[in-house]
């Protein structure tokens, strides 16, 4: 039993007071590890892991409203530097790191959500060259998004008055940086596309660091545009490198200046074909009416054309001589059919039993059976039989056989 000045404490209030000492201890930590049995509970959205190294390992959790603040995906076997305080789960009595912020070791956390996004997608078809449209020529309506007061409208406006001043063009202002940016991009592209009529749509802003730039590189914008029945020029910044929605449109430009200049010919260059155009359309004209003018004045000179009857003169006698040359034809076919006829007609005289018989032969047959006598063996006496001759029949009867 503890003596009568000892301090006796509950359970709740021992880990309240370790609560407090390794708050006070380790109130803003760094600490480096391998993340390892992620879980996202599916009702708080608070995600709860276990940091390790080769010799130990660390209970961990973020809760939503830091994890919503990750740009990357965090998965099982990634490396990370986690910030935030050691304390304690009291009613488990357990010491766990709260994380505040999460960077992954050795690469950009922006870099890595970048790279994340960009397989996922890449693996979804949404960068696909035979889904992407092509850009009309001479677009009647152009839809912008971008923000109303920065630099990329200006440059566009700008750029497709001098070169094609008569378009319509139909603004639609957004935050083209932090939060919630993401978000109006991908409804002011729906918007559009409920509007009907817009010929081509151009997303954008000016240069600036990744992280300014970092909405046009938002999943919501990516499948925005990629649903988007209307062509989509992606023109943000003056980057080297690609954005995640320079991958999704159908035609990225480098600047806003650029896209107007690819949705927008020059118009002088198009007066220029035009003009062009119109100046071999009417050299073939000409060309075509030389021709049937020649070719009439070659027909004015025919006899033909002086004395029409005389070409249907000439046709009636061609007609005459081919009907002459097929009544020829067809008797001369009868002629040799009747030849062949005759030709058959003896051959088949020859082997008719009728020629036989006029040599000399007979047949006989049996009266009754009419069967054909090849043999005495056929016959007996009193049998009455048929002889066939050349010219007719007679009857006899059997009276004597004798053997040859």
């Amino acid at each position: 039993m503890p003596n009568k000045d000892a301090k006796v404490y509950t359970v709740s209030e021992i880990n309240r007071r370790i609560n407090d000492v390794l708050t006070d201890s380790f109130m803003s930590v760094w600490i480096e590890g391998e993340i390892s049995n992620y879980k996202k509970h599916p009702i708080s959205g608070h995600t709860y892991l276990t940091l390790k190294d080769e010799k130990a390992q660390l209970s961990s959790v973020i809760f939503k409203g830091a994890g919503e603040r990750v740009k990357f995906e965090i998965k099982d076997g990634l490396k990370v530097l986690c910030f935030g305080k050691i304390g304690v789960y009291q009613v488990q009595g357990k010491y766990q790191l709260y994380i505040e912020k999460v960077e992954p070791q050795g690469y950009g956390a922006l870099q890595l959500a970048f790279e994340q996004l960009k397989e996922k997608l890449e693996k979804e078809g949404l960068f696909k060259e035979e889904r992407k449209k092509p850009i009309p020529l001479l677009p009647r309506k152009i839809g912008l998004v971008t923000s109303s007061s920065g630099a990329a409208i200006k440059d566009i406006l700008n750029s497709i008055d001098r070169r094609f001043s008569n378009v319509h063009i139909i603004l639609n202002p957004v935050r083209v940086q932090g939060e919630g940016a993401a978000l109006e991009i991908a409804r002011a592209v729906e918007e559009f596309n409920r509007l009907k009529g817009i010929d081509v749509l151009i997303i954008g802003r000016g240069g600036g660091s990744l992280e300014d730039l970092w909405a046009f590189n938002e999943e919501v914008v990516a499948r925005a545009i990629f649903a988007s029945e209307i062509p989509v020029i992606s023109a943000v910044g003056h980057q080297k490198d690609y954005l995640i929605s320079d991958f999704t449109a159908d035609v990225r430009a480098a600047t806003p200046t650029k896209a107007a200049e690819l949705v927008i010919g020059a118009k002088s260059e198009l007066s220029e074909k035009l003009l062009n155009y119109s100046r071999r359309l009417v050299t073939g004209l000409r060309q075509c009416l030389q021709k049937l003018e020649k070719d009439f004045s070659s027909l004015a000179r025919s006899r033909f054309f002086k004395d029409p009857r005389e070409l249907v003169r000439q046709k009636q006698q061609q007609l005459d001589g081919i009907t002459n040359y097929f009544a020829k034809a067809f008797l001369h076919f009868i002629q040799l059919k009747k030849s062949d006829f005759k030709a058959h007609c003896a051959k088949l005289d020859v082997l008719s039993p009728l020629a036989v018989l006029g040599r000399g032969y007979s047949i006989v047959r049996g009266r009754t059976t009419d069967r054909v006598i090849k043999s005495v063996k056929d016959v007996t006496k009193g049998d009455i039989l048929e002889t066939t001759l050349s010219d007719g029949k007679f009857s006899s009867v059997v009276e004597e056989i004798c053997d040859g």
